[in-house]
């Protein structure tokens, strides 16, 4: 997962303040794409909640499942005149299911009471695997996942 495909429009100029986890029950949800039935960055990147993206024709890929993640590292490069978040390293243990075309990394503002319709997506990373029982990492780049400049 080396870098930003896209940046949904929803989120443009809100990753940072996502990322920092601003309420007291939030979290970051990478959720993977199937590549089968994937509808195009164009389409994708207008969804505004996570519902309405999966009710479209892309499928979540549900038997690797989601990722929770409880923090991200932001550096403010003044040098370089950006903003890099990063984060951890993903692994499934054991991943089967559908291939996969894509994560979303999203922002859930309400962890333990909050439905997909109240889960915004954030970027979107090209991820081709096909799951064939061993574990896969989704290697996040040294740059991040994410970079404002």
């Amino acid at each position: 997962m080396a870098g930003t495909d896209f940046v949904f429009n929803i989120a443009k100029g809100k990753v940072k303040y996502y990322c920092e986890l601003p309420a007291s029950a939030d979290a970051l949800i990478v959720v993977p794409l199937e590549a089968a039935g994937l509808e195009a960055d164009a389409t994708l990147k207008d969804y505004d909640d996570l519902a309405t993206l999966l009710a479209g024709s892309s499928n979540e890929q549900t038997t690797m499942g989601r990722k929770t993640l409880s923090s991200a590292t932001i550096t403010v490069d003044d040098t370089n005149d950006r903003v890099d978040i990063d984060i951890a390293d993903l692994t499934w243990t054991g991943a089967t299911g559908n291939a996969i075309a894509k994560l979303l990394v999203c922002y859930d503002n309400d962890t333990g009471a909050g439905t997909d319709a109240n889960i915004v997506p954030l970027t979107a990373h090209s991820f081709d695997i096909t799951p064939d029982g061993s574990d896969v990492t989704a290697q996040i780049a040294a740059s991040g996942f994410f970079r404002a400049s």
